[in-house]
C-alpha cells in the first residue's frame, strides 16, 4: 500500500475500512475496503480527519488485514460455531448452540505475543448459549508480513477454541440426614438441585433419601448408577462432623476420588470423584443457600463429560470469593476464572 494526500486520491482503491462515528448514532464504516475514491467523497473524508489515505501498491510479501484475519479465525473455528463477515480488518466468532466453550490458554498466548496480532476471547470454561459471542480476532497494523502469518500458523496447534455440547441427560439424587428421612425437616435441598438441573435439560430420573449411614447412602448410589444415571449427586453430609458420612459413602462405592475439597467459597467442602465415565458428587450444604458456589462452576463441565482434574480445582482459588454482589452476573464475573 502506499500513502496519498486526500485531494490527489481521485480513483484510488481504498485497501482499508474508514470508520465513521457519529455520538449516539453510530459506529461502523463509511468507506469500506475496496471503494474507489470518487470527487465527492474527497469533503466527507476531510470531515473525519482523513487529511493522508493508504491505497493499494501490490506487494506479494505483505498480507492485507481482512485476508491476515481470516487466518487467526482459521486457528480458532470449528464445530458448533458461526463467523461474522469482516468488517474492519476483524472477525467475531458466535456460538451456534448451548454449551461449555473451551479456550487452549497456551495455544492463545502464542498468538497474542507473537506480535502484530490478537485474539480476544470470552472466558474459558464457561456456559455458552446459542448466539453468545465467543471472539474475535484481527492484525494491528493494516498490512502483515506474509512469512509472520505463516509461521503462526505452524506454532498453533488446532483449534484454540472449542464449543463442547452438553451430554449428560439424566441425574440421580440423594439426599442425606437422618433429620429429612425421618421427616423431622422438610427436604429443602433437591429442589434446589432439580432447579439447577433443569436450566440445562437435564432430568431427574432416581431420587432417594437416605440416614446419615454410609452403609445405606452407598447402597442407594449404586442404586442409581444400576438404573444407568448419567450423573450421581449426593446432597449434606460433607462436612469433617463425625455424623457426616458422605465422603466415605462415595469412597466406598468403588469411585475414584478427584478431590475433597476444593479453594471456593462458598462451596469448600466439596467432593468429585468418577465411577468409570459416571460423575458421582458430595455437595456441602451451602449449595442450598447460596446463590453461586462451586457448584455452579463445575456443573457445566461435567453436564459436558469435561473431565475435571485435580489440578484444575486447585487453580480456582484465584477468583474462588464470591464477592455476593446485588446484582449476580455469573458466569459473566470473576468467580472461579482460574
Amino acid at each position: 500500500m502506499k500513502e496519498i494526500k486526500t485531494e490527489d486520491a481521485i480513483g484510488s482503491v481504498l485497501c482499508h475500512d474508514i470508520t465513521e462515528i457519529v455520538k449516539d448514532q453510530r459506529k461502523g464504516p463509511r468507506f469500506k475496503k475496496g471503494h474507489i475514491i470518487k470527487e465527492e467523497d474527497i469533503e466527507v473524508l476531510l470531515n473525519l480527519g482523513k487529511e493522508h489515505l493508504y491505497v493499494f501498491e501490490k506487494d506479494e510479501t505483505m498480507i492485507h488485514e481482512n485476508d491476515a484475519a481470516e487466518i487467526l479465525c482459521n486457528l480458532c473455528f470449528n464445530e458448533y460455531m458461526k463467523k461474522s463477515a469482516i468488517s474492519e480488518g476483524k472477525i467475531e466468532l458466535t456460538s451456534t448452540i448451548d454449551g461449555l466453550f473451551k479456550v487452549n490458554r497456551e495455544e492463545l498466548f502464542k498468538v497474542n505475543s507473537f506480535g502484530k496480532m490478537m485474539i480476544a476471547t470470552r472466558q474459558g470454561n464457561v456456559p455458552v448459549k446459542k448466539g453468545d459471542k465467543l471472539a474475535g480476532m484481527r492484525i494491528i497494523p493494516l498490512v502483515i508480513e506474509k512469512e509472520k502469518m505463516q509461521q503462526i500458523q505452524e506454532k498453533i496447534q488446532k483449534p484454540i477454541l472449542k464449543i463442547m455440547p452438553y451430554q449428560i441427560k439424566t441425574a440421580g439424587i440423594i439426599t442425606t440426614g437422618s433429620e429429612v428421612y425421618k421427616g423431622r425437616i422438610k427436604d429443602t435441598f433437591t429442589p434446589v438441585i432439580v432447579e439447577k438441573l433443569k436450566e440445562y435439560g437435564v432430568e431427574v430420573t432416581y431420587h432417594s433419601l437416605s440416614l446419615d449411614d454410609h452403609e445405606m447412602t452407598t447402597s442407594k448410589i449404586n442404586e442409581a448408577l444400576k438404573l444407568g444415571v448419567d450423573l450421581v449427586l449426593c446432597t449434606g453430609g460433607m462436612s469433617v462432623d463425625p455424623d457426616d458420612k458422605t465422603p466415605l459413602a462415595i469412597k466406598n462405592t468403588g469411585a475414584k476420588i478427584i478431590s475433597y475439597g476444593a479453594p471456593v467459597l462458598p462451596g469448600a467442602m466439596f467432593l468429585l470423584s468418577y465411577k468409570g465415565d459416571v460423575p458421582i458428587v458430595g455437595l456441602p450444604g451451602c449449595v442450598m443457600y447460596s446463590r453461586r458456589t462451586i457448584f455452579d462452576i463445575v456443573l457445566p463441565r461435567l453436564l459436558a463429560k469435561d473431565l475435571i482434574t485435580s489440578d484444575e480445582l486447585a487453580l480456582l482459588g484465584e477468583g474462588g470469593l464470591c464477592l455476593n454482589c446485588p446484582v449476580c452476573t455469573f458466569p459473566n464475573c470473576g468467580l472461579s476464572k482460574g
